[in-house]
Protein backbone atom coordinates (compact mmCIF):
# COMPACT_ATOMS: atom_id res chain seq x y z
CA UNK A 1 0.00 0.00 0.00
CA UNK A 2 2.93 2.37 0.78
CA UNK A 3 3.37 2.49 -2.88
CA UNK A 4 -0.34 3.97 -3.39
CA UNK A 5 -2.43 6.84 -2.23
CA UNK A 6 -6.42 6.61 -1.66
CA UNK A 7 -8.94 8.40 -3.69
CA UNK A 8 -11.82 8.88 -1.63
CA UNK A 9 -14.96 10.01 -3.59
CA UNK A 10 -17.81 8.97 -1.03
CA UNK A 11 -18.42 9.19 2.17
CA UNK A 12 -19.69 5.19 1.47
CA UNK A 13 -18.04 2.00 -0.30
CA UNK A 14 -20.31 0.77 -2.93
CA UNK A 15 -23.99 1.34 -4.53
CA UNK A 16 -26.87 0.25 -3.16
CA UNK A 17 -27.81 0.96 0.47
CA UNK A 18 -26.10 3.81 1.56
CA UNK A 19 -25.85 3.10 5.42
CA UNK A 20 -24.67 -0.59 4.49
CA UNK A 21 -22.38 1.44 2.61
CA UNK A 22 -21.05 4.02 5.49
CA UNK A 23 -20.63 0.37 7.29
CA UNK A 24 -18.56 -1.02 4.81
CA UNK A 25 -15.91 2.04 4.58
CA UNK A 26 -15.58 2.35 8.38
CA UNK A 27 -14.79 -1.35 8.46
CA UNK A 28 -12.43 -0.88 5.88
CA UNK A 29 -10.41 1.93 7.20
CA UNK A 30 -11.11 -0.40 10.27
CA UNK A 31 -9.04 -2.90 9.21
CA UNK A 32 -6.77 -0.76 6.82
CA UNK A 33 -5.11 1.24 10.35
CA UNK A 34 -4.13 -1.82 11.49
CA UNK A 35 -1.85 -3.36 8.16
CA UNK A 36 1.43 -2.16 8.50
CA UNK A 37 1.58 -1.09 4.93
CA UNK A 38 -0.16 1.86 5.06
CA UNK A 39 -1.22 4.04 2.06
CA UNK A 40 1.31 7.25 1.51
CA UNK A 41 -1.95 9.31 2.02
CA UNK A 42 -5.57 9.22 1.31
CA UNK A 43 -7.03 12.20 -0.27
CA UNK A 44 -10.69 12.55 -0.74
CA UNK A 45 -12.95 14.35 -2.93
CA UNK A 46 -16.68 15.45 -3.61
CA UNK A 47 -19.02 13.92 -1.01
CA UNK A 48 -15.94 11.85 0.45
CA UNK A 49 -15.05 14.87 2.65
CA UNK A 50 -17.82 14.23 5.40
CA UNK A 51 -15.23 11.43 6.30
CA UNK A 52 -13.04 14.20 7.71
CA UNK A 53 -15.90 15.52 9.95
CA UNK A 54 -17.85 13.82 13.35
CA UNK A 55 -20.42 13.00 11.08
CA UNK A 56 -18.82 9.89 10.32
CA UNK A 57 -17.42 7.47 12.07
CA UNK A 58 -14.52 6.44 9.74
CA UNK A 59 -12.81 10.07 10.87
CA UNK A 60 -12.20 7.92 14.20
CA UNK A 61 -10.05 5.49 12.35
CA UNK A 62 -8.83 8.17 9.52
CA UNK A 63 -7.35 10.20 12.50
CA UNK A 64 -5.78 7.22 14.17
CA UNK A 65 -4.00 7.24 10.61
CA UNK A 66 -3.32 10.26 10.63
CA UNK A 67 -1.55 10.43 13.69
CA UNK A 68 0.27 7.09 12.47
CA UNK A 69 2.16 9.64 9.52
CA UNK A 70 -0.39 9.35 6.80
CA UNK A 71 -1.20 12.46 5.65
CA UNK A 72 -5.28 12.93 5.42
CA UNK A 73 -5.80 15.14 2.76
CA UNK A 74 -9.11 17.00 1.62
CA UNK A 75 -10.24 19.53 -1.34
CA UNK A 76 -10.92 22.74 -0.32
CA UNK A 77 -13.06 23.00 -3.58
CA UNK A 78 -15.08 20.18 -1.56
CA UNK A 79 -15.24 21.18 1.88
CA UNK A 80 -16.08 24.95 0.74
CA UNK A 81 -19.01 23.46 -1.43
CA UNK A 82 -20.36 21.59 1.67
CA UNK A 83 -19.36 24.07 4.00
CA UNK A 84 -17.54 21.58 6.42
CA UNK A 85 -14.85 23.80 7.09
CA UNK A 86 -15.72 24.52 10.91
CA UNK A 87 -15.92 20.53 11.47
CA UNK A 88 -13.26 18.99 10.69
CA UNK A 89 -11.71 16.70 12.83
CA UNK A 90 -9.36 15.67 11.20
CA UNK A 91 -6.44 15.91 8.11
CA UNK A 92 -6.13 18.92 6.30
CA UNK A 93 -7.26 21.16 3.55
CA UNK A 94 -5.53 20.50 0.42
CA UNK A 95 -6.02 21.44 -3.08
CA UNK A 96 -6.43 19.84 -6.47
CA UNK A 97 -2.85 20.48 -7.74
CA UNK A 98 -1.58 18.52 -4.55
CA UNK A 99 -3.47 15.40 -5.54
CA UNK A 100 -2.17 15.68 -8.96
CA UNK A 101 1.72 15.98 -7.38
CA UNK A 102 0.90 12.83 -5.61
CA UNK A 103 -1.06 10.89 -8.59
CA UNK A 104 2.39 11.48 -10.82
CA UNK A 105 4.44 9.57 -8.11
CA UNK A 106 1.94 7.19 -6.47
CA UNK A 107 -0.72 4.30 -7.96
CA UNK A 108 -3.93 5.78 -7.08
CA UNK A 109 -6.64 3.44 -5.51
CA UNK A 110 -10.40 5.02 -6.13
CA UNK A 111 -12.91 4.19 -3.47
Amino acid sequence: MKNNIILLTSEHLGSGEEELGRSLLENYFTLLKQEDDKPAAIFTINKGVYTLTDRHFASLHLKEMEENGVPILGCKTCIDYYQLSNELVVGEVSSMKAFIDLSKEYSVITL
